[in-house]
């Protein structure tokens, strides 16, 4: 927004704050993002698509190319989730493999050992000593 010149300029500096405390607030709840996902990946490409000049259109090669980028961006994104989930499995098969095992966890400062009675699934596992769970991750040692 252009600020009109024949304001004083007590008037454009308060006309100035509130411009940007309004667009402070409209900014609120949205997060920036520093990567393109494939959502925005097909919104370009649809737009070069659409805005392409009729006598002058893409190059077969270039449109190929974006395909088989947009192929490949769409693979690593289901690997990443299969990852994720083979993650969630061997970490509930680690602390499925602790029960009836002596442990150490490390609680803050202090060590605590006992036997491992009960185990939680999940994405974060827990494991139970005594009436207490703990984190899979805190497990510092595992005892015959």
């Amino acid at each position: 927004m252009d600020i009109p010149m024949n304001m004083g300029a007590a008037e454009q500096a308060r006309l100035q704050t509130q411009v940007d405390a309004f667009n402070k607030t409209v900014g609120n709840g949205r997060q920036v993002q520093q990567e393109l996902g494939r959502d925005d990946f097909l919104k370009i490409l649809l737009t070069q698509l659409q805005n392409q000049d009729p006598t002058a259109p893409m190059e077969d090669t270039q449109f190929i190319s974006q395909m088989a980028q947009f192929s490949t961006l769409e693979q690593m994104t289901n690997m990443a989730d299969q990852f994720s989930r083979l993650n969630t499995l061997l970490a509930a098969g680690q602390a499925s493999s602790m029960l009836g095992r002596t442990v150490e966890i490390a609680d803050g400062a202090r060590m605590i050992q006992g036997v491992v009675n009960a185990v939680t699934g999940g994405e974060l596992p827990q494991v139970r000593i005594g009436d207490t769970f703990y984190d899979v991750s805190s497990i510092q040692t595992i005892l015959e």
